[in-house]
């Protein structure tokens, strides 16, 4: 038995999120189905995060145990022939040790939100980011984020369907920046912690978004947070701005991207 960590970016477009789900496609389900058709072997794959339905992975990881003996790059290059057509690319595989995992290894993961400010609608970037006409204000988010940074009961980003048993975590990371993409002026919310609650970043971008077009003051996040009531969430921004991008673990500092 040799267990298999795959590095692999997927559009969440057609999916109904990562994990595997009894009301539509998943990326898990089409992973197993080509690791099947590879192997023969019913296998599972246990991976680093989950992500919503729309929403993108530019390098997902998760790791599955087989029987076959078979080399990483052989094993790569058969799944990425069996997975076409669905939007998804394994594009780094290794074989690690018994007691690596995918997700209890993991010490950190980062996502990336996209915003593309423009008045004019989406036509190649549809899907892939969230489109807000009015200028907003970039710096009063990004200082409005500050207030998030650091170990808090985030109670208030939470989605009411969370399944994790302690609403406090620690963000370390929360950025708002401005960058020049293919499709005009875009806004990049960087957020980055061990773990993440159901919705958290979604949410957190949905308020820093209601600052930047003056809606709230800087002020009123700090204050959504301390309510530690969900009913004082102003906005959920939409999934398909949503990109997990990285995933940490403690090997020499090593990252999954």
């Amino acid at each position: 038995m040799t267990r298999f960590a795959l590095t692999y970016e997927f559009d969440g477009t057609p999916f109904q999120g990562l994990q595997r789900q009894a009301h539509g496609p998943s990326v898990q389900q089409s992973i197993e189905e080509a690791l099947n058709k590879v192997t023969g072997e019913d296998a599972r794959l246990h991976s680093s995060g989950r992500t919503d339905t729309g929403v993108h992975a530019i390098a997902m990881v998760s790791h599955v145990d087989l029987e076959k003996d078979i080399a990483p790059f052989r094993l790569m290059e058969a799944l990425n022939a069996h997975l076409r057509p669905d939007p998804i690319a394994i594009n780094r595989c290794r074989a690690v040790s018994d007691d690596w995992h995918a997700r209890f290894s993991c010490i950190g993961r980062r996502y990336l939100y996209r915003i593309v400010n423009r008045r004019a609608p989406l036509a190649l970037a549809r899907d892939r980011a969230w489109q807000v006409a009015q200028k907003l204000d970039v710096d009063a988010m990004h200082r409005a984020a500050q207030a998030l940074v650091g170990r808090h009961d985030f109670t208030t980003f939470r989605s009411v369907h969370c399944q994790a048993k302690d609403p406090v975590k620690t963000l370390d990371r929360l950025d708002v920046v401005r960058a020049e993409g293919l499709f005009g002026p875009e806004i990049h919310i960087q957020a980055e912690a061990r773990s993440f609650l159901h919705h958290q970043v979604r949410s957190m971008v949905g308020c820093l978004k209601l600052v930047g077009q003056g809606t709230w003051e800087e002020e009123q996040v700090g204050k959504a947070l301390e309510a530690r009531d969900r009913a004082q969430l102003g906005l959920n921004a939409p999934p398909h701005g949503l990109y997990f991008v990285e995933a940490i673990y403690p090997e020499s500092g090593e990252t999954q991207q």
